[in-house]
C-alpha cells in the first residue's frame, strides 16, 4: 500500500463573527490558503489531482462547489478538480482523511485537503432557514420519537454533562484553562508556523491579520460564572463561555505520496497512521468521540499512553470532559495549546485547523505520534493518528 504522508498544513488566523475577517467571501479565503500553501512549497498547482473541502453550511456563498470554485479562484489550472464535503463539524476532517485513503489507495500522487466557514457571511442554521421543508423525515421522527425526538446540539451538550455528572464549575475551569493554554501558545509563537496572516481592511487602513481574535485574556472563573445557561434556564450548564466560539476560518492541508514528496524535493512532516469515523446516539449526539478513539488506537495498536499530543474538538467543554473520564488520559497532552473555546470553531475548517495545530506541537515538543478527534452533529465522530517524520 503506497505510503501517504503530510507535506505541509497552514490555516489562517481565526476571527470572531462580525470580527476581522467579516469582510472575506468563504470562497476568497479558501482560495488565499491554497494559494499561499502551493506558493511556500514551491509547487505547481497543475500537479494537484485533486482539492476536497469541508464546509457544513453549503449555501449561499458556500453553495455549488466551494472547493472546485476556490481551487479557480486561486488561479489553479481548470484542471484541478474540486469537491466539497459536509459530515458536519467533522467535514474537512474527513475531507482529510478521504485525502490520504485515496493517495493509499492509488488514486492519487497529490492532493489538497481544505475546510472553511465564514459563520458570519453564512451563518450557522442558514441551510435549514433558506429551504422548503425540514431535514428530519417523519421516519428518522419516528424512529426517536418515544425518546422525546433529536434535539438541538446545545440541549445534547445537556445531556452529555448530566450524564457524566459534569457539574457547571468543572465546565467553567476547562474553558478558563483553554484560554490560558491559547493566549500562552500565541505569545510563545507556537501557531506562527501554521498561520498565513490576512490583509483585512480597517476604520484607519488596512492591515494584516495574524493572531487569533477569540482568545480571552481577561476572563476569569467569576466572568465565566456569572454568564447564564444558553439552552436550559433551570439547572442549565452549557453557557456561551464553555462552548465553541463562532467563528470565520479557512485552512489546508497538503497530502502527498511519500514517493511523489521525494521526486519533488519536499521533505514530509507526517505520515498517517490509522483513521476511525464511527456513530453513536445521536440524542447525545456528541459522544462518538469516545468510540472513535478507542477504534483509531485499536487500528494503530497503540494505547493511549503512547500518544505524546491529543487534540480533541472542543465542541463543548463536556464534550472534552466526557472523553476524558472514559479514557483517563494526561491532560496535560491534551488540547495543549487551548481549542475551539478560546481560538473558535469555524465548522468546516476545524478538522483541517485541529491537523495543522497538532503537527505544530509535535514539532515543538518532540513527540511522535499525535492524535485528533472530533464530535460532529447526528452522532459522529472522526479520529486520526498521525506520526511525525
Amino acid at each position: 500500500m503506497t505510503t501517504a504522508v503530510i507535506v505541509d498544513a497552514v490555516r489562517t488566523p481565526l476571527g470572531r463573527r462580525n470580527g476581522a475577517l467579516r469582510d472575506w467571501h468563504p470562497v476568497d479565503l479558501t482560495a488565499h490558503i491554497l494559494r499561499s500553501l502551493v506558493d511556500r512549497n514551491g509547487l505547481d498547482p497543475g500537479q494537484v489531482d485533486d482539492v476536497i473541502a469541508g464546509c457544513v453550511s453549503q449555501t449561499g456563498e458556500q453553495a455549488l462547489n466551494v472547493a472546485r470554485n476556490a481551487a479557480l479562484a486561486a488561479g489553479f489550472p481548470e484542471s484541478v478538480p474540486g469537491t466539497t464535503v459536509d459530515r458536519q463539524c467533522g467535514s474537512s476532517q474527513q475531507a482529510l482523511h478521504f485525502a490520504a485513503q485515496g493517495v493509499m489507495a492509488g488514486a492519487y500522487d497529490v492532493v489538497i485537503a481544505a475546510g472553511v466557514e465564514s459563520m458570519t457571511r453564512v451563518p450557522m442554521g442558514s441551510t435549514i432557514l433558506n429551504g422548503p421543508g425540514k431535514p428530519f423525515g417523519p421516519l428518522l421522527a419516528q424512529r426517536y420519537l418515544r425518546a422525546g425526538g433529536l434535539v438541538p446540539q446545545g440541549l445534547a451538550a445537556e445531556r452529555v454533562a448530566e450524564r457524566w455528572g459534569l457539574a457547571r464549575e468543572a465546565l467553567d475551569a476547562y474553558s478558563l484553562e483553554s484560554h490560558r493554554r491559547a493566549a500562552r501558545a500565541t505569545d510563545e509563537g507556537r501557531f506562527a508556523a501554521e498561520i498565513v496572516p490576512v490583509t483585512v481592511e480597517t476604520s484607519t487602513g488596512k492591515r494584516q491579520f495574524e493572531v487569533d481574535e477569540g482568545i480571552r485574556r481577561d476572563t476569569s472563573l467569576e466572568a465565566l460564572a456569572a454568564l447564564k445557561p444558553s439552552f436550559l434556564s433551570d439547572g442549565g450548564t452549557a453557557t456561551a463561555g464553555n462552548a465553541s466560539q463562532l467563528s470565520d476560518g479557512a485552512a489546508a492541508v497538503l497530502v502527498m505520496s511519500e514517493a511523489r514528496a521525494a521526486d519533488l524535493g519536499l521533505v514530509p512532516r507526517a505520515r498517517f497512521v490509522s483513521f476511525a469515523v464511527c456513530g453513536a446516539d445521536p440524542l447525545t449526539m456528541l459522544t462518538a468521540t469516545i468510540p472513535a478513539t478507542a477504534a483509531v488506537l485499536n487500528r494503530a495498536r497503540l494505547e493511549l499512553e503512547q500518544v505524546d499530543v491529543v487534540e480533541v474538538n472542543e465542541a463543548f467543554a463536556s464534550v472534552v470532559l466526557a472523553w476524558a473520564a472514559e479514557h483517563h488520559p494526561d491532560m496535560e497532552r491534551v488540547n495543549v495549546n487551548g481549542g475551539a473555546i478560546s481560538l473558535g470553531h469555524p465548522l468546516g475548517c476545524s478538522g483541517v485547523r485541529l491537523t495543522a495545530t497538532l503537527l505544530s506541537e509535535l514539532e515543538r515538543s518532540g513527540g511522535r505520534y499525535g492524535l485528533q478527534t472530533m464530535c460532529e452533529g447526528g452522532g459522529m465522530a472522526n479520529a486520526l493518528i498521525v506520526e511525525r517524520l
